[in-house]
């Protein structure tokens, strides 16, 4: 019990000592996986400004693999803002009625298999390299998050309705790394975007079976 009340005067501390830029992180955060939820390249501004502040906190927290992971998340800003809104032109001079027609695809089990088994040997040999060569915490379970990081943000780029099932897996694992070093507020994000990216593959998988059954011009859903 007494465990408990420790746990919960340090969040509470934690939400007090927090500076307004966290919150605005914070904020942007929840509006990127909103946004993303309705499929709107939005998602991607909010995303990217989110990214800019917590590159900072990570660097200065000591997560290094963390903070050279959202320098790419910055890139993908940009890369998926471009890509779904490319999706949009497209779609209108095809006189889609959908907004952005970017289409939802799935890949297979086996296609996903081999990139799971892939992204798990190379975070085992970078988290190697930043155990033993840089003064990194957490070296395994911060390479790790990172490189799938990375492999779900692409796939979220191409609107690859799995991405969301990566996410379930990396933020649950990231929720941990952050209580470890005291990122609170972070921790409680995390607990909501687990649940979000839980819902957001519901609501993509949903959108894209409604897409299986209309026409190939006006979705043009792929299993690959």
């Amino acid at each position: 019990m007494n465990e408990l009340v420790a746990l919960l005067q340090q969040i509470l501390g934690g939400f007090q000592a927090m500076s307004a830029w966290e919150y605005l992180a914070v904020s942007l955060s929840v509006a990127y996986m909103l946004l993303a939820m309705q499929q709107s390249a939005w998602c991607w501004v909010a995303g990217g400004l989110s990214t800019l502040i917590y590159t900072i906190l990570f660097f200065n927290g000591a997560l290094l693999m963390e903070s050279l992971l959202n320098f790419f998340y910055l890139a993908m800003a940009v890369y998926g803002w471009l890509q779904w809104r490319r999706g949009q032109a497209l779609g209108a001079q095809a006189n889609d009625s959908q907004e952005y027609s970017l289409p939802v695809s799935s890949w297979s089990l086996s296609k996903n298999i081999k990139l799971i088994g892939i992204t798990t040997a190379v975070s085992l040999g970078v988290g190697f390299i930043m155990d033993n060569y840089t003064y990194a915490d957490f070296a395994y379970l911060d390479a790790l998050t990172t490189c799938f990081g990375v492999v779900a943000t692409y796939l979220l780029t191409q609107k690859i309705v799995e991405n969301w099932l990566y996410w379930v897996v990396i933020d649950a694992l990231s929720i941990y790394l952050y209580v470890c070093k005291g990122y609170f507020p972070t921790v409680v994000l995390f607990c909501f975007y687990t649940v979000l990216a839980a819902v957001n593959y519901y609501q993509w998988h949903k959108s894209m079976r409604a897409c299986s059954g209309a026409s190939s011009s006006a979705c043009n859903v792929t299993n690959s």
